[in-house]
């Protein structure tokens, strides 16, 4: 296992940080109307899921050629995610669900990495 990409996903989080902290940061910000509240709430919930359609749903071609469509158990773990968060209004138990399924496959070797 390696941890190359621990330092990226720190900046990541550096980076990210001022636009998560504006409605700690700036007055007034729970005067906004309805719509841009609601709006602002679901951004980070509609990134996620587009970040984990791309590397769900697409993958790398045979020797790295064009992508191609990707059926597995990832898919599995993605309904159950979706499911849960709808059920439970709780994003991180839809993602950690999600993990421990993909995980647990690939540990049984039902699964590729």
């Amino acid at each position: 296992m390696t941890t190359g990409l621990v330092g990226l996903a720190l900046l990541m989080a550096l980076v990210t940080y001022p636009s998560r902290a504006i409605p700690l940061l700036a007055p007034g910000f729970d005067r906004l109307p309805p719509r841009a509240l609601e709006y602002l709430r679901l951004v980070g919930p509609a990134v996620l899921a587009s970040i984990a359609a791309a590397q769900i749903f697409v993958a790398p071609g045979p020797d790295g050629g064009a992508p191609t469509f990707h059926v597995g158990i990832e898919w599995l773990a993605v309904g159950v995610c979706v499911a849960s968060v709808a059920w439970r209004r709780n994003l991180l138990l839809g993602i950690v669900l999600a993990v421990l399924i993909v995980a647990g496959a690939r540990a049984l070797g039902l699964a590729g990495a």
